[in-house]
Order: structure tokens, then C-alpha cells, then sequence
């Protein structure tokens, strides 16, 4: 296919542009979806990012959305504008498969909180995004639904576990999509395809789900690591699409009822950048991508000040593999054995191994429940140091996108690949926002840094990187 970017097509406007152009009927909804369609129609066959696209269904949302706009009647932030939503998440009547073959038919009876907000503020959802095996990997390919490509370089993963989201958008399927984060599965989809994602303060958006046929006892990290947030390819649009998904529910063990806090910030704060932590490297393009974003900010008038070290992240990192893998052993390994394919059983062993040369082939309750104690203390330390009006500028990953399969090539390449995401895994040790955002292109391949605030300090996040994005040269890639 010779498919060129034209703005002028619907599909290459922003989220935001669609809302409004829709509300005050420059556009219709139909038509947008129509374009948005006809975008899946040409690549998604070739990068395999949506696994479901239900036209029918889409078609009649469209058509209510339209409806309403006629009526006069009082339209969400996302009226009308198509948004994907991730086969990990219950969305009613469709399937909630987990890349897993066996759970290939097991709808959803209801939409989780976070879809019903995204239906509640306007979306039209209009098709399923692909993710690895139990949303376990950095590498989105399973045995049900196959592997999804990165629109920007086919040999690279687009990411995971929000990697068909993020495949999704940055070829232009889809303006916004859903997706969740327990080590990265937001931010680094983001980041290896060029988009902003946010991983919000945990409980801000609502876990809450529907359990069906698969009712599961989520064990303590999942219950409060694992977050939802969306995936743009615009600051803007990022923000939009987490005021719709933040539905204050308390269902969710975690969940508090707030929406997220207006920037009282007076002027520009300070950014420490953190290069490395003693794990990994950075990449020179990962360099040239935080020398960047540190220019800019201080362009936009903030304060970088640059440190050599912050040890509570990468403690923080290491506590990831501890306390997230043994839940993951003590309650979800047998389901992992019986249904997951070779993929997550490979990767996962690499995952014991990079933790038992951390902690030993088997820590004992003892080491997890210090563990446990010592999170507190690190997520102290990390919010006093970020109270006074001051961000956190760091790698997402300490390397450029991985090449596929790589965490299946070997203990070696995976234990560099573990250790260059560090960015990635020390923030849900923690529960801090973060935001993944572009920085331009570097050999063809997407660059970006993340962001990291203190707790319900999103929209300060959000105007950090929206100063990173002002000088950032807007791209998408030409699929051919």
C-alpha cells in the first residue's frame, strides 16, 4: 500500500480537533469514523495492532453521537471521537481474552469503570488492542492473536503490554486509546512508538471490573500497582482522554474519589534529571533524548538541575522484581502454566531469574514483608523530595526500542533489558504519576523522556510536557 499522510483526512486530527469540530458540526462523527475506519482498513492487516473491530457496533455509536449533537444536548469532552480500548479490560460483549487462546470467548458481562467513562465522555470505542500473553511482557505477540508491529520500524516492539494501543495510534487507527500499567505497559508502548502516555497516581483512575467467569483474588501488587491511563499522540489529547477515564469509584480497593488536581503551580518549578541509577547506560540516543527535553524545559523556564545519582529509584527498581514476581508466583504462576504459551513461560523465567540474582532463588515471607515496609519509607522520601513544585526528568527505557523477541534470546540480553527499564519499574514500586513523552526521531526510531510528580500532581506533569512537546517536530510514520 502507498497510504501518505495527508492532514487534511479526518483521521490525522487530533482528539481534540474532533470534539470540536463535531460539537459545532464543522464535522460528524460518522465521517470522522468513517475516515478513522478506512485508516484500519489500510495498516491494521499489516501491524496487526487492533485484534477486533466491531463496524456495526462503531457505526451506531457514530450515529448516536450525531444524534445528540442535533438534540442540543450537553456532549463529553470526546464526543464522537473513536477510541480503542486494550482485550486485557472488560468491555461489555466483547471479549476479555488476555492473549490467552482458552479465554478467547469469555465476554465481558459490563465495561470497567475506566470504559464507562470513556463512553460517558463522548468516545466511540472502536475496536481492541492487542497485548501480550497475561500482559506480562515488554513484547506484544501472543498465541491467540499474533504479534503486532511497530508502525515506525517492523523490526522493532511497538511495546508492551499496551503495544497494539500504542501501534494503534501512532498510525493514525485511532486519535486516543486505552491502556494499563503495572511496569511500564503505558509508558513504554508510548515511548517505543513515538505517542504521550500517562500512568496516573494509582486510585485515581478506578480498576473496578466486572468479573464474569474469571473471578480472580488479585494479589497485593496488582490490587495497588496496576493502574489504567491512555495513550495520544498529543499532550492535549492525553489530557482529555484521563479526565474522561478518571470515574472516582470505590469498588476499587485503592480508588479515591477525586478528579484530577488544576496546576497551582505560579511559574516553571524545578526538574532534576536523572540519567542512570547504577543499572544501565543510557543509549546515546536515549542521551541526546534527555539533553533535549532538558533544554526545552529550561527553555519554558524551569530550574534542571542535573544529579549523579538518586538511589531510592533504583531501590525501587529492585523491589519491582521482588515483591511483583513472588505475588505473581504465589497466585497466578498455575494459571500461567496451564493456559500462557511459550512466550510468557520463556519470559517469565527470565523475570525468577533476574530476581533471584537480586534477592535468592526463594526471599521467604520475611523478605517480602520488608520489603513491603520499606516501600513506605521510599514513597516518603520520594514525596518530600518532590513537594516543592519539583518533577523528576528521566530515560523511559535506557535503550532504544528492543528489537522482538529479544527477552527470548538469552538470560543476558534479558538481563540488560531488565535493567534498562528501571525507569519503568521503580514508579509503580511507588504510585507516583508519570508521563512518557516524545522528543523527535533518532535514526528513524522514536525518542522520548519520561516525567515523574508527586501523587495527584498530573496536571502538573501535563504542562511539563507539554513545554518538552512545543519544541518537539511532530512526525507520524509513512506506512508503505
Amino acid at each position: 500500500m502507498n497510504q501518505s499522510n495527508n492532514p487534511s483526512e479526518l483521521w490525522c486530527w487530533t482528539a481534540g480537533q474532533m470534539a470540536e469540530g463535531i460539537r459545532t458540526r464543522e464535522i460528524s462523527a460518522a465521517a470522522v469514523l468513517d475516515s478513522c475506519l478506512g485508516r484500519i482498513e489500510q495498516v491494521n492487516p499489516a501491524l496487526n495492532a487492533l485484534v477486533e473491530v466491531r463496524r456495526d457496533e462503531a457505526v451506531e455509536a457514530a450515529r448516536e453521537a450525531d444524534a445528540a449533537v442535533a438534540a442540543g444536548v450537553d456532549l463529553g469532552p470526546l464526543h464522537g471521537v473513536p477510541v480503542s480500548t486494550k482485550v486485557n479490560t472488560s468491555q461489555r460483549g466483547h471479549a476479555v481474552t488476555h492473549g490467552v487462546t482458552a479465554f478467547a470467548d469469555l465476554t465481558a458481562p459490563g465495561d470497567a469503570a475506566c470504559i464507562q467513562g470513556l463512553r460517558e465522555g463522548g468516545a466511540v470505542l472502536v475496536g481492541r488492542s492487542n497485548t501480550p500473553t497475561f500482559s506480562l511482557r515488554w513484547f506484544t505477540d501472543n498465541a491467540l492473536h499474533g504479534r503486532t508491529l511497530n508502525p515506525w520500524d517492523p523490526s522493532r516492539t511497538p511495546g508492551g503490554s499496551s503495544g497494539g494501543a500504542a501501534s494503534a495510534v501512532a498510525a493514525g487507527m485511532v486519535p486516543l486509546a486505552h491502556g494499563n500499567d503495572i511496569g511500564g505497559s503505558v509508558r513504554y508502548p508510548a515511548h517505543s512508538c513515538g505517542l504521550v502516555g500517562i500512568r496516573p497516581t494509582v486510585g485515581m483512575v478506578s480498576g473496578w471490573e466486572p468479573t464474569g467467569e474469571l473471578e480472580v483474588d488479585l494479589p497485593p501488587t496488582f490490587q495497588s500497582w496496576a493502574v489504567h491511563g491512555p495513550l495520544a499522540r498529543t499532550v492535549e489529547d492525553a489530557r482529555l482522554a484521563l479526565h474522561s477515564m478518571t470515574t472516582p469509584d470505590l469498588r476499587d480497593p485503592f480508588g479515591v474519589p477525586l478528579a484530577p488536581a488544576p496546576d497551582q503551580s505560579q511559574a516553571p518549578g524545578r526538574v532534576l534529571l536523572v540519567r542512570d541509577v547504577g543499572l544501565a547506560k543510557p543509549q546515546p540516543a536515549v542521551g541526546w533524548a534527555l539533553d533535549e527535553a532538558a533544554a526545552r524545559l529550561s527553555h519554558a523556564g524551569y530550574a534542571v538541575e542535573e544529579l549523579e545519582d538518586l538511589p531510592l529509584l533504583a531501590e525501587a527498581s529492585r523491589l519491582w522484581f521482588l515483591l511483583l514476581w513472588e505475588d505473581v508466583r504465589a497466585t497466578l504462576q498455575p494459571m500461567i502454566e496451564q493456559f500462557g504459551d511459550d512466550g510468557i513461560k520463556t519470559s517469565l523465567a527470565g523475570m525468577y531469574s533476574v530476581s533471584a540474582d537480586m534477592w535468592g532463588a526463594a526471599p521467604g515471607l520475611d523478605a517480602y514483608i520488608r520489603g513491603w515496609a520499606r516501600r513506605g519509607t521510599l514513597i516518603r522520601k520520594l514525596q518530600e523530595m518532590l513537594a516543592d513544585n519539583t518533577i523528576i526528568l528521566t530515560p523511559v527505557s535506557a535503550e532504544v526500542p528492543f528489537e522482538h523477541d529479544a527477552d527470548l534470546s538469552g538470560q543476558e540480553r534479558f538481563d540488560r533489558i531488565a535493567a534498562a527499564q528501571w525507569p519503568m519499574t521503580c514508579v509503580p514500586v511507588l504510585g507516583f504519576p508519570a508521563i512518557s513523552v516524545p522528543t523527535g526521531l533518532q535514526d528513524g526510531l522514536p525518542t522520548g523522556v519520561q516525567l515523574i510528580g508527586g501523587r495527584f500532581r498530573e496536571e502538573q506533569l501535563l504542562t511539563a510536557a507539554a513545554a518538552i512537546e512545543a519544541e518537539t517536530p511532530q512526525a507520524m510514520p509513512h506506512l508503505t
